[in-house]
């Protein structure tokens, strides 16, 4: 299993060699899907998920170079056949998944059967997440959308045994004080990384690695 766990992006040079390490090969070489379905739930989301495809809007993740890009949206998932998308899952080189409501996203993923392919299909394609992509592979996640799903949806995947709190002291998130995330992760009973936007978790199968030219802090239980 190849993961790398960002806060915001590819937002400096050390979390850009993590991915470069993960995928074997340079950014052009490679192939990438995105997912944009976790935003749909947040107020504005369709014109996020455009700005983060166009590169607008916050660090590179879409527009790094890559040779080609698609975008797999979950939500139309069920209604097309198997055959038209999970070839081309499987020939991708990395899978991008955006941020938003991770209760919404982990709804789809499952909703979709995207959720059943990953272990399978992270053997050779990288996950690459931001923000609520990077929460929903671990053992926590949040809910904050304006969506109408079954209130015990799950809000993770639970595929690694620790929990991420994305977006420590960022000024938009004023919640997100070191304080606070420490309170939170004492409530979480698994370990939990709280990290800034210039930090990402890089797992490879069971080593887990921080990637940082920023700040973050581990919390145990």
């Amino acid at each position: 299993m190849k993961l790398l766990l960002t806060s915001a992006g590819i937002s400096n040079t050390s979390i850009h060699n993590a991915l470069v390490d993960l995928l074997g090969k340079p950014i052009a070489g490679a192939s990438a899907l995105f997912v944009p379905t976790a935003i749909y739930a947040i107020a504005g989301g369709a014109d996020i998920s455009r700005k983060v495809i166009c590169g607008s809007l916050g660090d590179p993740f879409c527009e790094l170079g890559w040779k080609s890009l698609g975008v797999l949206e979950l939500t139309a998932l069920p209604s097309i056949k198997q055959e038209l998308w999970v070839p081309m899952l499987r020939e991708t080189d990395a899978l991008l998944v955006g941020g938003g409501d991770c209760q919404y996203l982990c709804y789809w993923m499952q909703r979709s059967g995207l959720a059943d392919l990953l272990p399978s299909l992270l053997r050779k394609t990288v996950y690459v997440g931001l923000s609520a992509g990077s929460m929903i592979m671990t053992r926590f996640g949040t809910t904050y959308g304006n969506h109408t799903l079954p209130a015990e949806s799950d809000k993770s995947l639970g595929l690694v045994d620790f929990a991420i709190h994305p977006h420590l002291d960022y000024e938009w998130f004023p919640e997100n004080s070191l304080a606070n995330l420490e309170k939170l992760a004492a409530t979480i009973p698994v370990p939990s990384y709280a990290i800034d936007d210039q930090t990402a978790i890089k797992v490879t199968d069971g080593t887990v690695e921080v990637v940082s030219e920023g700040h973050w802090k581990l919390f145990t239980p």
